[in-house]
């Protein structure tokens, strides 16, 4: 089961960093909205295995999304 969990958060940590990208051109900042929830969710998934590379990967890109929102005014 920790093994599902680990490969899960990886994968939804690839996928939001996928998703990061075009979010940080200008005038598309609300999609950071999205990679953020994506975030949470493998978070959620990276807590429980023994390795913590999907941990810190969620973790990289949650943080790299909330300071551009914070930047661009979405979160005040």
């Amino acid at each position: 089961m920790k093994t599902i969990c680990q490969i899960l958060s990886v994968l939804i940590g690839l996928f939001s960093a996928l998703c990061l990208v075009p979010s940080l051109i200008p005038l598309l900042g609300a999609l950071n909205w999205l990679v953020l929830v994506f975030c949470l969710v493998g978070i959620i998934f990276g807590v429980f295995p023994e390795r913590k590379i999907g941990l810190t990967i969620n973790i990289a890109v949650g943080v790299v999304a909330l300071v551009r929102l914070i930047m661009g005014s979405g979160v005040v």
